[in-house]
């Protein structure tokens, strides 16, 4: 069946969904944040407050505090003169990534494993299914979001709100990169271990949905490696 929206819809399209709960610059963080993990802001870009503003289409007051809570999730970095940019990762921002989220993804899944059922794990399928599709037919941007919500769907489950806070910091620092790869690489390139990481949770064994978990995280951060690595 078709996936929940409040599981799988990226964090832009939820805010936009529900104007009326969010105050103004809850909407445009959301909106930011989306456009920063799904790679729409390319590293080191550099981008004017006032750019912002326009392509947000919301108010200084708003854009400024999102700026102000994106910098504070290591997303954007002030460039002066009113500029901001998606910081570029070096060969130990990466190192120091792949570690981070082979310890605490792992984690999560490891921790999620005893509280998924069988229709949790036909939700998850559907979007790996979805991922599958992107992949096939190079759509980029359909391969990232399907990505990001076959993770925090699954991550959800962990009922660990910081291990889950920490994991989504994560991805806003690679998401950027993974973008640039998997544009220049193509999706072909990135074969996911979700299919592994659901048979573990048919199986309700924690340890096997850690260690496919481990190897999916490794071969992507892998391609995200080898694909800055060629563009430098």
């Amino acid at each position: 069946g078709k996936p929940p929206v409040t599981e799988t819809t990226s964090p832009a399209v939820a805010a936009q969904d529900s104007p009326a709960k969010l105050p103004a610059h809850e909407i445009v963080y959301q909106k930011l944040r989306a456009q920063i993990l799904f790679g729409e802001l390319v590293p080191g870009q550099a981008v004017t407050i006032q750019g912002l503003v326009e392509t947000l289409e919301a108010g200084m007051t708003p854009v400024r505090e999102a700026i102000r809570r994106l910098i504070s999730d290591g997303a954007l970095m002030f460039q002066g003169n009113r500029r901001v940019s998606v910081p570029l990762l070096g060969p130990d921002d990466l190192e120091e990534l792949i570690f981070a989220r082979k310890t605490i993804e792992c984690e999560l899944a490891r921790r999620a494993t005893p509280h998924i059922g069988a229709a949790v794990i036909e939700e998850l399928a559907a979007i790996d299914n979805a991922l599958d599709k992107a992949i096939a037919t190079g759509d980029v941007a359909g391969y990232l979001v399907q990505n990001y919500s076959f993770h925090t769907a699954l991550y959800s489950h962990a009922n660990a709100p910081i291990l889950s806070d920490i994991a989504d910091r994560l991805w806003l620092r690679f998401g950027p990169s993974l973008r640039v790869v998997s544009g220049r690489l193509g999706t072909q390139s990135f074969p996911d271990r979700h299919k592994d990481i659901l048979d573990a949770l048919r199986r309700k064994d924690p340890e096997m949905a850690a260690l496919a978990m481990e190897r999916d995280v490794c071969q992507g951060m892998d391609q995200v490696v080898q694909g800055l690595q060629g563009a430098n």
